[in-house]
């Protein structure tokens, strides 16, 4: 995998948010979110919601079945994407 240390730390942190909520490549990785990206692109972990990462703008990558499972978990969108002001989660860089 990528960069063993930072790849881990990027899972960690896509792993700390809760369901119902959602945060972004650069919340992941603020100094990299294409690194995040690539990271999240490799991840086959069950245990990391993939799922509740989005763009910034809210867009989502994964499409469909991005969509159809943040819809399960109460995520709102407006249009095409996540309400932000709504669903997005803060990190806690001390967790």
């Amino acid at each position: 995998m990528l960069d063993s240390s930072r790849a881990g730390e990027v899972l960690r942190r896509a792993r700390s948010v809760p369901e119902g909520f959602v945060t972004t490549y650069g919340d992941l990785c603020p100094e990299a979110p294409r690194f995040a990206g690539a990271v999240m692109a490799e991840c086959r972990d069950p245990q990391v919601p993939w799922q509740r990462v989005v763009r910034a703008d809210g867009s989502l990558t994964q499409g469909a079945r991005q969509r159809e499972l943040l819809e399960r978990e109460g995520i709102p969108f407006r249009g095409g994407r996540v309400d932000m002001r709504i669903a997005w989660f803060a990190i806690d860089d001390a967790a």
